[in-house]
């Protein structure tokens, strides 16, 4: 009998005797929180004064680094091409902007851990929500939130901290001087971004030629469907230190080859490509990345950066995509000899939308 009862209890189909007592284990308790500690800024308000001092102190000294920022840009100029200059120049500019940062973040802790409230609440959970008594609740948790960070009754810290966030984009909007070259007596334009991107290398005659070899190239050579990464042959003959980064950078072209009768041309453009081969810009007009990727099949262009989208059967017009405007299309023809030139500069400015465009 003993042993039916020991199969039947491995089976899970035991059932004990009337008589015999069975242990219920107790229902899992929920935990106590533990007692509250007080902070020594809760019970000495000279260490709370201390605290609130640390922290206003923190936040201006955020000020001040993102102010040295500023003018460690205008002390030593990246552009006097002094070597010494540019080390300093990314040595204390750097040193500025981590300052700023790293004092905001610092007081922001230790405001929360020494001056902010520190009692612990528990609360259960509701299953409903959206009644009026909910949303009351909310503006209340606001309420009290304020009230015990002390958001707005220490004004110190408040406005110390609003003057350290403020100051602290100081430094990225003076590095934006740096994104043009300043005018000057022999390149006056370089002050005007329109100007600047409305001229490049390329002019009437000029040969195009492989990125990055320099080597001319056929109008023969060029089967449809293909791509080809192009810069005017006068690039070749620039060395880096006359500006030749700068200006591949606005006369870079893509150069394809489609069916003549695919090409949608406006009247006045009738004569800006030859034999079903078009050249457009190469830098997109979303924020300056480098349209790299073509799809033959649907004569597409994509940037590879924001995903925006250019239809080269249409004049490159923007399909998708944050670009705001169609590519720049560098008319071309042929020479004597066969090989591609362009017949003038580009029409209009290359580059983003964002520059400022008449």
């Amino acid at each position: 009998m003993a042993h039916e009862e020991d199969a039947l209890e491995h089976e899970g189909a035991y059932q004990p005797s009337p008589g015999l007592a069975v242990a219920v284990p107790d229902p899992v308790q929920t935990p106590e929180l533990p007692a509250h500690r007080e902070r020594v800024t809760d019970q000495d308000p000279k260490a709370m004064r201390r605290a609130v001092r640390t922290v206003y102190t923190l936040f201006y000294l955020s000020v001040a680094a993102s102010i040295w920022a500023s003018i460690a840009y205008i002390i030593f100029p990246i552009e006097s091409g002094n070597m010494m200059d540019i080390r300093n120049n990314n040595l204390f500019i750097g040193i500025g902007i981590g300052f700023a940062l790293l004092a905001i973040g610092i007081g922001a802790i230790h405001w929360s851990k020494a001056i902010m409230s520190d009692k612990e609440y528990a609360e259960p959970r509701h299953p409903t929500r959206g009644k009026e008594s909910t949303r009351a609740a909310v503006v209340q948790i606001f309420t009290d939130a304020n009230e015990e960070s002390g958001f707005g009754r220490r004004e110190v810290i408040r406005n110390s901290l609003f003057a350290a966030l403020v100051a602290s984009v100081i430094p990225g909007i003076t590095l934006f001087r740096g994104l043009a070259p300043q005018s000057s007596e022999e390149n006056p334009l370089a002050g005007d971004p329109v100007a600047l991107l409305s001229h490049t290398m390329w002019k009437e005659g000029t040969r195009l030629t492989h990125d990055p070899s320099g080597r001319p190239i056929r109008a023969a050579d060029v089967t449809i469907g293909s791509a080809f990464h192009v810069i005017p042959e006068d690039l070749a003959g620039l060395g880096h230190d006359e500006g030749y980064l700068e200006e591949k950078a606005k006369a870079i072209v893509l150069l394809m080859r489609m069916l003549p009768e695919q090409i949608n041309e406006a009247e006045d453009r009738k004569d800006w490509s030859f034999d079903g081969i078009v050249a457009y810009s190469k830098v997109c007009t979303h924020v300056g990345c480098p349209v790299a990727l073509y799809e033959q099949q649907t004569h597409h262009l994509l940037c590879p950066c924001h995903q925006s989208q250019f239809d080269v059967a249409n004049g490159a017009a923007v399909i998708f995509g944050p670009a705001a405007r169609p590519l720049p299309q560098l008319p071309i023809t042929v020479d004597d000899e066969g090989y591609l030139v362009a017949r003038s500069d580009f029409h209009e400015p290359v580059g983003p939308s964002f520059w400022e465009r008449h």
